[in-house]
């Protein structure tokens, strides 16, 4: 997209809330280079091509072998002996329409590198890398090189002499409500002890709305110290005539300049080198020399190293060996060079999907200016993968060279559930086809997604075009699996996991599956997930993304940590007198506006039509006390009593511009008059102190503008959704509202002496007494519509509603608003995605399930994962043990798998430990006890048979535990 084109938000909606308009523009004017398609290769361009640049160039001189189909998704058999870029390109270009994508079949030369702002080399040798690096370089080039061998890949960045960075780490700017500032040298801000600034040295702050110090809200950003989490230091403020109070500090972000070396000098310093798992320092810089060895032994023997070749191993590491004479490294760890030899022909999708996600987010930092870029080499390696025993007997390619034809065979023979067909759903079942899981015989793969895919999937769940919207996920997705793979055994399932799928998704669905995988977008369903899988000892995968984040775990039965059940979580909970009353960030007038929509637009027509369908509703109601009953039945009346009758019903559509324009002047002006009525601006609290101070902004009520855009929005909007209710035609014309709008009477503000909860009056009780609840009076009986919220459709009013009232709100409170974008991802609750993070996270999800295929049963094979690809922040761990549990005075760890000991055992031995008896007094205190307990009936089933239906005298001593 140019300067002057439009995003497209419907396409990028998602994307948008990672990038921000002004990074998506830079984005859209760049031209990028990516040389080499094969596994890697690919997983960069596509990644890229769905971010929205100007043009992808996709080149390669290679053509497509057969070992080239168990890593390049978008290669066919029919593909054989063809050029790779050219037989790349219709399916990339595909991904993408407003992306330009081409390709080419020579070779690079310095002259073409100068049409494209970044140039990103895969699959290259070491002199290429050098030389071309070194042009970019002295040209202001955006050079990258990435490369993945077996369970080993490399990253480097050079984006040149001063590269500027306007935005390191994409978090929105930290706010802090001020409650005093003193005079003095340094000057030292007091803010609310509501919870910490979050600022740190050296960040500059902005200041507004201060009392006292006026001068604050007018000068430039001031640099900041930190003192504690509620105090911190801006400077002289001595020579300012009084002292501060009240305000707001905000964060402005600086850009700041990097500088970069080139390759040959970068190659180096094995210390200039960003930690993937910081348990691997020794390995990593050891790989830093591994891989320019690598690039040696090619060079000399025009090969990689073959797998079964100890003497091919020796050779590498005797070049290693040489290379670290100079290097001197504190610690060579030669056994990762003899492994990198091992498997250094492997080309495994996970691992390039994870290489391929991470380089790809460079990509889009070097072109957009946006979060900080890698310094300037990264290692990743999952050699944790591998057995201790690998079958070395065939010729090998991609996968089988590394894990062995043994291993495919198993992999091929899995049974696997997907739960989510979404951005991840769709990653992980490229990687399953990539990987064969599911593709031998007894072999299958479960998929099942109730969603069906919008246009604003298609930026990120790349299976899906445009011609599939409307379609279910599932179903697609799978059609989209067998033409990668057509050996794939897949079924496309269409249900929700909940409770009452358990009859689909029972014991035995459950004891016929290998494993479970989890790309789910919400706590509650993995919560259930994890518990059915726990139910019936299934591992599970499990992973997630916001934004440039993510994180993945492994759930192993009896050797991690389950899922588990989701901490109590209030932070983001806000209490109803700040949304009624106070409101002081926009995130509240959000709330609040979202909350009228709801309420209007959804819940009184719901009532309504219950109230018409259901006999029993005004009695259930009434049930519920009198102020919810008032409140529930005097908006069901009012929905369906015309204005003659002191209701609301309209008629025509002049009646909702009345509605509309009525309810602007409730909501805007004569609720916050009445609110200064009850608490005027200088009201002051028992103590003496301002009542309007700290987060309690004091309101302003507004007075109606018809040339005001903001007031016309909400009048436009609200009259709008109240005519779809009733099914009156609507309009958009500003000019015909306006005109409408010059007869509307609006009804003079009268104070109360409540501010609000006023007491139930005798008129009230008449209103709620059933008597007076009789259908038969009202003029009007027919079902009306209720209005579900929905963000994406940009037609309904919805957005446009919220937006209008949410910055209407923030007005009165000297707020600053928020754009239509921003308004839709906080009200919608939408998660930001990002194709980058996506295949990133599932890349390091299947790296965990070669692990569980080859079960693994060490906790330290396994890792879980949090990485922030803005600022290259990755963090790897063992996964968490599972607890113990303390039983009759003794640590127990859970029971060991139950091919060793059964489930009725376990169960028996449970409930003799609990009890603390003899087994015949356990069997009669379990027999009579009343609980439905599943351990209950276990015990008394196993008991039953083994006796007969008579307790054995032998139980009473013990010795059926030492039998048993």
């Amino acid at each position: 997209m140019s300067e002057h084109e439009e995003i497209d938000e419907g396409f990028y909606s998602r994307q948008l809330y990672v990038l921000g308009r002004e990074a998506m523009q830079r984005m859209g004017e760049a031209n990028i280079l990516i040389a080499g398609m094969r596994g890697l290769g690919v997983e960069v361009a596509h990644n890229v091509i769905l971010s929205g640049v100007k043009s992808v160039t996709v080149q390669d001189e290679g053509q497509v072998l057969w070992e080239h189909l168990s890593s390049q998704f978008f290669l066919r058999e029919a593909d054989l002996g063809q050029n790779r870029a050219e037989c790349s390109l219709p399916r990339l270009a595909s991904l993408n329409p407003r992306v330009q994508v081409s390709a080419h079949t020579g070779p690079l030369h310095e002259d073409m590198l100068m049409q494209y702002q970044v140039v990103v080399l895969t699959d290259s040798t070491l002199e290429e890398q050098k030389r071309l690096g070194n042009h970019c370089h002295s040209h202001g080039i955006r050079f990258i090189v990435v490369d993945t061998r077996g369970l080993c890949g490399q990253l480097f960045c050079d984006f040149g002499e001063e590269f500027i960075v306007l935005d390191r780490d994409g978090e929105t700017p930290m706010t802090a409500m001020i409650n005093y500032i003193t005079k003095g040298n340094p000057g030292l801000v007091s803010c609310l002890d509501e919870e910490n600034h979050g600022f740190q040295d050296g960040h500059k702050v902005s200041f507004s709305e201060v009392r006292g110090m006026a001068e604050l809200n007018t000068m430039g950003p001031q640099e900041i110290k930190v003192i504690s989490g509620h105090s911190f230091s801006i400077g002289d403020t001595s020579g300012f005539t009084e002292t501060g109070h009240g305000g707001v500090a905000t964060e402005v972000k600086q850009p700041s300049t990097i500088t970069f070396v080139r390759i040959q000098t970068a190659l180096m310093d094995p210390e200039l080198l960003v930690m993937t798992d910081y348990g691997k320092k020794a390995r990593h810089q050891t790989l830093h020399l591994a891989f320019q060895g690598l690039h040696m032994f090619v060079q000399k023997e025009h090969r990689l190293p073959k797998p079964t070749s100890q003497a091919d191993a020796a050779v590498l590491l005797g070049m290693v060996r040489g290379l670290n004479a100079s290097a001197q490294l504190e610690t060579l760890d030669e056994d990762v060079v003899l492994l990198l030899a091992r498997t250094a022909r492997g080309d495994l999708a996970p691992l390039n999907a994870f290489m391929g996600g991470v380089a790809a987010q460079e990509v889009l930092k070097a072109c957009s200016g946006k979060f900080k870029p890698l310094i300037q080499w990264l290692y990743f390696d999952a050699l944790e993968c591998l057995p201790k025993d690998v079958d070395n007997k065939d010729e090998y390619d991609g996968q089988i060279a590394v894990f062995g034809s043994k291993f495919q065979e198993r992999l091929g023979k899995l049974k696997y559930f997907l739960v989510g067909a979404g951005a991840i759903g769709c990653e992980l079942l490229k990687n399953f086809a990539l990987m064969g899981l599911g593709a031998g015989e007894g072999g299958h793969i479960t998929v099942t997604d109730m969603d069906s895919i919008e246009r604003s999937n298609l930026n990120r769940q790349f299976l899906f075009r445009s011609k599939d919207i409307g379609k279910m996920k599932s179903s697609v997705a799978a059609e989209a699996v067998r033409e990668m793979n057509p050996s794939v055994n897949i079924t496309a399932h269409q249900n929700r996991l909940d409770p009452e799928s358990e009859r689909v998704y029972d014991r035995s669905f459950f004891r016929g599956l290998d494993g479970v995988v989890a790309a789910l977008d919400n706590v509650e369903a993995r919560v259930h997930l994890d518990k059915l899988c726990v139910l019936h000892q299934r591992p599970m995968l499990e992973g997630g993304t916001l934004g440039t984040k993510g994180h993945t775990l492994v759930v192993v039965p009896h050797l991690t940590e389950s899922y588990g059940q989701p901490k109590a979580d209030t932070e983001g909970a806000i209490p109803l007198c700040t949304l009624k009353n106070f409101p002081h960030r926009i995130e509240h007038t959000l709330q609040w506006a979202r909350d009228q929509f709801e309420g209007w637009f959804k819940h009184v027509p719901e009532n309504v039509n219950l109230f018409l369908r259901d006999p029993g509703f005004v009695e259930r109601t009434l049930g519920r006390g009198e102020a919810e009953a008032l409140e529930v039945l005097g908006g069901v009346f009012g929905a369906l009593r015309d204005g003659g009758a002191q209701g609301h019903r309209p008629t025509c559509w002049e009646d909702c511009v009345h509605w509309a324009r009525c309810r602007w002047e409730s909501l805007f002006s004569n609720e916050l008059r009445q609110l200064l009525h009850c608490f005027p601006a200088d009201q002051l609290t028992t103590s003496g102190l301002p009542f309007w101070s700290g987060t309690k902004r004091c309101p302003r009520p507004l007075t109606f503008d018809q040339k005001k855009e903001p007031h016309m929005q909400y009048i436009v909007a609200a009259a709008n959704l109240y005519a779809h209710i009733y099914g009156i035609a609507g309009t958009r014309d500003c000019a015909a509202i306006r005109v409408t709008l010059r007869d509307t009477p609006v009804p003079a503000f009268v104070p109360s002496s409540r501010l609000s909860d006023r007491p139930i009056t005798e008129e009230d009780q008449d209103a709620l007494d059933k008597s007076a609840l009789d259908k038969s009076g009202l003029t009007w009986c027919s079902l009306i519509v209720c209005s579900l919220y929905e963000q994406d459709d940009d037609s309904n009013f919805h957005m446009d509603y919220i937006t209008a009232a949410s910055n209407l709100r923030a007005e009165n409170y000297d707020i600053p608003p928020a754009d239509r974008l921003q308004s839709k991802r906080i009200a919608g609750r939408i998660i930001p995605a990002i194709a980058t993070t996506t295949a990133a996270v599932a890349g390091l999800m299947c790296l965990e399930l070669y692990k569980l295929v080859q079960g693994h049963r060490e906790v330290s094979s396994y890792r879980a994962s949090f990485l922030n690809l803005a600022v290259d922040y990755f963090v790897l761990s063992y996964p968490s043990s599972p607890a113990s549990f303390t039983v009759s005075q003794r640590s127990l760890p859970p029971p060991p798998p139950p091919q060793t000991t059964s489930a009725f055992q376990w169960t028996l031995i449970y409930y003799i430990l609990f009890i603390r008896t003899d087994l015949c007094r356990t069997f009669q205190t379990v027999h009579h006890r009343d609980d439905k307990s599943p351990f209950r009936e276990c015990f008394l089933k196993l008991c039953l048979s083994m006796s007969n239906g008579r307790c054995p005298a032998s139980w009473t001593n013990g010795a059926f535990l030492s039998t048993g």
